[in-house]
């Protein structure tokens, strides 16, 4: 899990150290993106004007380990744990939590505290907040929508039933619920159990 941390930091770094546009250049990048490129120079242009937001220390990981739910689908929590971590002048918040049964259903939960870097890191942990997605095929679909208020992600797969939903709380909190032999309902369930306001609150 610390190598993931280092390279979500990593990943945030090198949009936070990249090199600056004109004026006219950043008004363009607000408009809706017409191909992959400009795509990547908007995400890309919103890392940088992040830089002029003030950095808010992350909350302590323990505050985030009580928000995990003590079953996930009637699932038994298995293990959790949290850690705060920092590199390369960056600090992160995490808190997670797995649940199984005999039957190989699986459950993962991760809720991240990203305000240590006023938001890059943020966009480096949860990319889709960047683009709107709707993409839907014969095995199962992915889609950026709205969840009590938030915006969100969902992806599942029908042949493996497994998916996950990811959701962004107050532009720093990151909250994953990924699970394998589960119906989307199920992992829907799951993040419900979450006091996503509650989660907002947290200084």
């Amino acid at each position: 899990m610390k190598k993931r941390f280092i390279l979500t930091v990593t990943f945030a770094s090198v949009f936070l150290l990249s090199g600056c546009g004109s004026k006219k250049e950043e008004e363009e990048a607000k408009e809706e993106p017409k191909n992959a490129v400009e795509a990547l120079q908007q995400f890309a242009d919103k890392a940088k004007d992040m830089q002029n937001k003030e950095p808010v220390d992350p909350v302590d990981f323990r505050k985030l380990k009580e928000l995990l739910p003590e079953k996930a689908a009637g699932l038994s929590r298995k293990e959790a744990s949290g850690e705060k971590n920092g590199a390369m002048g960056f600090t992160i918040s995490r808190a997670e939590a797995r649940y199984s049964d005999e039957s190989n259903t699986s459950v993962h939960v991760e809720i991240f505290d990203t305000g240590g870097v006023a938001g890059v890191a943020t966009m480096a942990l949860a990319a889709w907040t960047m683009a709107d997605i709707d993409k839907e095929t014969e095995n199962g679909y992915e889609k950026t929508t709205k969840i009590e208020g938030y915006k969100g992600f969902e992806k599942y797969n029908n042949e493996s039933k497994s998916g996950e939903i990811n959701v962004l709380v107050a532009d720093r909190f990151v909250v994953n619920v990924n699970g394998d032999n589960l119906t989307m309902d199920q992992l829907k369930s799951i993040l419900a159990d979450i006091d996503l306001d509650k989660l907002s609150d947290l200084k």
